[in-house]
């Protein structure tokens, strides 16, 4: 054994309290605020009741409603508008009674005289896209919101509605009382975007070279808002950030399109033989029994003929889904269609990829295997995937997420080539579109006002699916290399939270109060989870906790405080600490080596002792045997210890402990001959793990990981005292660089040099 930290600590610092003597004559400060960083989060967090308890589980009260839909829609390929009537039938499961309903219009964000894209300023930009550049300056504003034809009741007596920009109140004759249900009927239109001119979410991308559009549909229906015990209604609007609050229901969704058009969505077909020629019939009796690979049930040749046929006729697809959040589909006479089984627990899910011809060669090789990937992987974490499919469908430059499907970029250029960026881009979009379905399809939190409980949540999720996806696909992979996540690894936030403070806001804002949210929702909670996951809690309990909470929370609504709390009841870890510092605060993380200072032993007083002494009135005769700690160069030093090596001194040591120790206490002492105290100081405001890489001179190494709470007492620094057989040559703090520590320069003793940017021009250059 070569060093021996702390083997004398309870002796070395026997006094030390009494030596932080108060000094004599010093004004008195005032109180204060209990300011620590590990202080509970009592005045943060909603009290506990019956609905939600005190663990992070739903309390014995908790309820929910519920919003079922049966629609008929019409999509008119040539004008590209949308027709829908639907009855909705709401279950007030609340113990409140209703006078009203509010339903969500979210095309509304898109009228001509929508608010939204009034509602930021800014000057002129860099650079804009020639059509985005037309759209906002040329052309008179697109006209996409909802035209309400009527709102009425069962009986098909109008109810009287008020439409305030993206929410609609609907007017009950009668209160909805506690456990009543109540149906109503909306019939209404509007005119699709183009998804690829303005971004929307939900529209049709048009092909001019065969003068096709590949529909990508959703947010198309008037949507109930949610009401519940946090929020009473959820009827923030949608200004185009902050997405959606969404009750649970059933759908039964009828939808007619153009007879050439192969169409796929949330839910089950109920009418595939209908819809299906008997080829396709036999192929997907094929997928679904094909767990290696897919299987084409439109082809790549029959999708290209399909393309010239520009039917007049039309097909009627029926599709109904129990249990979801929402509803999306996805329609076009120019999409191949494959499918391939995945076998979760005892069940089958397919796992579906939906493209046209421009997708490939890369989405015949790579969409449904990320599919599959993804519904592997966030099940062996949370729970089985529990709905029937999932799908990932091609839309140029979009990522979006409903239950079951999902729209993905990622398109090779013209002559079907693509570069690794492209490849991994397209990926990476599958899995985190895919793994929405977890966060928030099932895991229904509240994205309207909490976007990070379901975009960094699964971003998180998305950095261990994509680390798995080398061992599960190696051939995909560059050799020798990991899979080049975009967000997760601590370095990539380091530029975000080193950044300008005042374009940053706490992760716990609401989506359309920040200033980057990319960083912000996405890439900032998906590296604390993982930081919590590898460096502060461990893998087994952190899984535990985390499958923990998703359980508990499938189909229901959680709050971050129902995450929070879970976190910590499912592994008695007390996490408030972290909670505040990386979710509440926009503090970053900057911990470095303040100063080291070497030390003799002796069994003679030290200054501080003396000093204690002299202010007492004090002598060696009323002191008991005790070790001290002489600092190395001290002018008042010992005498007997000037100029002698500490291992001289090591004997001084040992002689005078044995003298005042038990005889079983001795044969525990080793012999260390070198004491150091070493001063750790955090400029930035995050406690972490103080993770240390200790070198000595004999080439030994020895990490050690002080945990968080050693700022408890004191937020700007601690020290620590080595105790070692062998002299202490260096010290790297966060070797790994696992903290995201935003300044790297104070991490080492001694302090090493650090290259400019063109010495580390010259070495990239140099190492190619």
């Amino acid at each position: 054994m070569r060093k021996f930290q702390y083997v004398f600590a309870s002796f070395l610092f026997l006094f030390a309290s009494i030596l932080v003597a108060q000094e004599e004559g010093k004004e008195k400060e005032p109180g204060h605020y209990n300011q620590s960083k590990f202080k509970q989060l009592y005045e943060e967090f909603a009290t506990p009741n019956t609905y939600r308890s005190a663990s992070g589980a739903p309390g014995p009260d908790y309820y929910q409603q519920q919003a079922d839909y049966v629609m008929d829609i019409r999509l008119d390929d040539k004008s590209a508008k949308i027709y829908g009537e639907e009855t909705i039938t709401y279950t007030n499961n609340s113990p409140d009674n209703l006078q009203y309903l509010w339903v969500q219009l979210d095309q509304n964000v898109r009228a001509k005289d929508s608010k939204a894209p009034l509602r930021n300023g800014g000057g002129v930009p860099m650079a804009d896209t020639p059509a985005g550049f037309a759209a906002k300056y040329m052309t008179d504003p697109f006209d996409g919101g909802f035209n309400i034809d009527f709102v009425k009741d069962a009986s098909g007596k109008a109810l009287p509605y008020t439409i305030n920009f993206t929410m609609m109140r609907v007017d009950l004759p009668k209160v909805l009382k506690s456990g009543e249900q109540v149906s109503f009927s909306i019939k209404w239109n509007y005119n699709i975007p183009d998804h690829t001119v303005n971004r929307a979410r939900s529209g049709f991308e048009y092909f001019p070279k065969d003068g096709n559009r590949a529909y990508v549909i959703a947010q198309f229906f008037p949507r109930m808002a949610v009401y519940s015990d946090v929020e009473g209604w959820q009827n923030h609007q949608f200004w185009g950030s902050g997405e959606f609050a969404l009750p649970f229901g059933d759908y039964e969704v009828n939808i007619t399109v153009p007879a050439d058009h192969v169409l796929d969505g949330t839910g089950v077909l109920q009418n595939r033989k209908e819809v299906f020629s008997k080829e396709m019939m036999r192929r997907y009796e094929q997928a679904k029994k094909s767990y290696d690979k897919p299987v084409l049930i439109v082809t790549q040749a029959e999708a290209e003929a399909a393309e010239k046929s520009f039917s007049d006729k039309t097909k009627t697809w029926k599709l109904k889904a129990n249990n979801v959040r929402d509803f999306g589909f996805a329609t076009s006479r120019k999409f191949i269609w494959d499918m391939q089984a995945v076998k979760l627990g005892s069940r089958d899910v397919m796992a579906v990829s939906m493209y046209p011809k421009e997708g490939n060669p890369l989405w015949e090789e790579y969409s449904t295997k990320a599919v599959a990937h993804t519904l592997k992987s966030y099940s062996s974490h949370t729970f089985d995937y529990p709905y029937p499919k999932a799908i990932s469908v091609h839309a140029k430059n979009q990522g979006m997420e409903y239950p079951m499907i999902c729209w993905n970029y990622g398109r090779p250029d013209e002559n079907g080539e693509y570069s690794d960026r492209v490849k991994y881009g397209m990926i990476s979009v599958i899995i985190h579109e895919v793994g929405h379905n977890f966060f928030p399809m099932i895991v229904n939190s509240d994205e309207r006002q909490w976007g990070w409980m379901d975009e960094g949540l699964d971003t998180f999720m998305q950095y261990m699916a994509e680390q798995e996806f080398g061992e599960a696909y190696p051939e995909a992979i560059v050799p020798n290399k990991a899979y080049p996540s975009r967000r997760g690894a601590p370095a990539k936030i380091v530029p975000y939270m080193s950044g300008d403070q005042s374009t940053i806001a706490p992760i716990m804002s609401n989506p359309e109060n920040v200033y980057q949210l990319g960083p912000n929702a996405y890439g900032k909670p998906a590296t604390a989870l993982n930081i919590l996951r590898e460096t502060v809690m461990g893998r087994e309990l952190f899984d535990h906790a985390f499958k923990t909470y998703s359980q508990r929370w499938m189909f229901k609504h959680p709050t971050p405080e129902d995450f929070f709390r879970t976190m910590e009841d499912a592994s008695a870890f007390d996490l408030d600490w972290y909670w505040r510092g990386w979710f509440y605060t926009t503090d970053y993380v900057d911990i470095g080596v303040k100063g080291i200072k070497k030390y003799y032993v002796s069994n003679k007083p030290n200054t501080q002792m003396r000093e204690y002494m002299a202010a007492r009135n004090m002598t060696e005769a009323n002191l008991r045997p005790l070790v001290y700690l002489e600092e190395e160069g001290a002018e008042d030093a010992d005498a007997n210890l000037k100029g002698k090596a500490p291992s001289e001194n090591s004997k001084t040591l040992k002689e005078f402990m044995m003298d005042n120790m038990t005889e079983a206490e001795r044969a525990a002492v080793k012999e260390p001959k070198y004491f150091y105290e070493v001063t750790y100081d955090k400029p930035g405001g995050i406690p972490m793990p103080l993770i240390v890489e200790y070198t000595y001179a004999d080439g030994t190494v020895e990490n050690k990981t002080y945990p968080a709470e050693i700022w408890r007492k004191n937020d700007k620094e601690v020290k620590i005292v080595l105790a070692s057989a062998t002299e202490l040559t260096g010290i790297v703090v966060d070797p790994k660089l696992e903290t995201a520590d935003i300044d790297t320069t104070n991490n080492a003793w001694p302090k090493q040099e650090q290259e400019n940017g063109f010495d580390q021009f010259k070495e990239k250059i140099k190492g190619k």
